[in-house]
């Protein structure tokens, strides 16, 4: 796959002289995406297929949607068994939400590492939970987290069930936050402020509370009482978001977001509260 997570892969592995562009290949089911991919990154090695983009590749990235892995599969094990080029050692990286190490088998590739980077990795600033299977040894692990930790921090877990886990906060949190954003904007706009003001009064406010927080290292409850004076406006302001249940709605999300990448990935969802 040749996507946006995709493209936010290739671009620092090529920009921070981690490969060469000779050495990555891609492979795209649309041939116009395939043009951009060329088009953005010169020198980069397009196919015609998967398995002449695999061949001979000590590490396969799956960057397609979860629909799309079976056909993958296929295409890889048709490359094994039809005395292709598709190597020994090879290892896949998964950045596909929802599917665990155990579905990429399916590939007759068994080292597997799963991982779930997040949307500001294209930026450069993304952080990615990822795993990996037993059999993948400390050298390729060292691969696969400089591969990670060239478009953002790396968190890397034993235990594989904190993958879905991760895509309910980091995975998807952006999304929460572009939401929250989407409000704060909006309201700017109502009171009276033009939409560019707005948009630039509530980006630094987030980016700065973020930067905040975590030069602080203050649990977040110390630093949101710092803000609030008795009576006061910010007072007032987290009365209304503690009435409307904005603490229970936000972890309701989390708790769905979790669910349903179970459910993705054919495991059980019935977790957390009132299951």
């Amino acid at each position: 796959g040749t996507g946006k997570m995709a493209q936010a892969m290739i671009d620092p592995l090529i920009s921070q002289g981690l490969q060469d562009p000779g050495s990555i290949c891609a492979y795209d089911v649309s041939e116009a995406a395939l043009d951009t991919v060329a088009s953005l990154y010169p020198g980069i090695d397009t196919a015609a297929s998967i398995p002449d983009a695999v061949s001979g590749s000590n590490l396969i990235v799956y960057a397609v949607k979860p629909q799309n892995c079976a056909r993958v599969h296929a295409e890889i094990r048709r490359a094994k068994s039809r005395g292709g080029t598709v190597r020994d050692d090879a290892a896949i990286l998964s950045v596909v939400a929802g599917k665990p190490a155990r579905d990429f088998l399916e590939s007759g590739i068994d080292r597997v590492a799963r991982s779930m980077p997040n949307t500001p990795a294209r930026i450069g600033a993304g952080v990615t939970v990822w795993s990996c299977t037993e059999n993948v040894d400390l050298a390729e692990r060292g691969r696969i987290r400089r591969v990670l930790n060239s478009f953002g921090q790396t968190v890397f877990v034993d235990d594989e069930s904190f993958i879905d886990m991760s895509t309910s906060i980091s995975g998807s949190g952006p999304a929460y936050v572009f939401l929250l954003m989407e409000a704060m904007i909006d309201a700017g706009v109502h009171m009276g402020f033009s939409r560019e003001t707005a948009t630039t009064l509530v980006h630094h406010t987030l980016l700065g509370s973020t930067k905040y927080a975590m030069s602080t290292d203050e649990h977040p409850a110390v630093l949101r009482n710092s803000v609030t004076s008795p009576a006061g406006t910010t007072a007032s302001a987290i009365y209304e978001l503690e009435s409307g249940g904005f603490r229970t709605v936000v972890k309701d999300a989390i708790w769905a977001c979790y669910r349903r990448s179970l459910e993705m990935g054919g495991q059980s969802s019935h977790v957390g509260p009132n299951r």
